[in-house]
């Protein structure tokens, strides 16, 4: 099956725990930062704190509405997080790199999955071009909600 890929990064001024910690917490920093045009609901069904966590989330892109659950790991504690999609097989990954001996953080979000026919024909044309709009607008998020919580 052919694989599609999504992806965006961005450097964000904060320390990698600092951005680890917003990232893992699945019932404040982490839903703070999803946009809300396209995360309409997300519902912690299980845990709430990195590895473990169950996410029910509602997500409206490209016209369509679609209910996902997704099982949180973390593949390198502190460095990469994954997002995993219970139904699909995708696989979004938030990887956390060191910048200016640590002062900043490189962040980047990316999104495999496998599609075929029409549907995978479809994807693979418009759905990494939405997706990294998406991560995009994200880690924009991000990067303003570290800026205020430093005051």
């Amino acid at each position: 099956m052919p694989t599609i890929e999504a992806a965006a990064s961005a450097a964000i001024d904060a320390e990698p725990p600092a951005v680890w910690g917003i990232l893992t917490d699945y019932k404040a920093g982490h839903l703070a930062i999803l946009p809300r045009k396209y995360f309409q609901e997300v519902v912690v069904e299980r845990g709430g704190r990195g590895a473990g966590t169950v996410l029910r989330i509602r997500m409206r892109t490209m016209g369509a509405t679609r209910t996902i659950r997704l099982e949180v790991s973390e593949p390198e504690p502190g460095r990469v997080l994954a997002e995993w999609d219970l139904d699909t097989g995708a696989l979004t990954t938030f990887t956390i790199d060191p910048l200016d001996g640590g002062r900043r953080s490189r962040v980047r979000i990316a999104t495999r999955w496998s599609s075929f026919g029409l549907r995978g024909w479809i994807e693979r044309i418009f759905a990494p071009r939405v997706l990294r709009a998406i991560y995009a607008e994200e880690l924009r998020n991000l990067a303003r909600f570290v800026s205020e919580a430093r005051g």
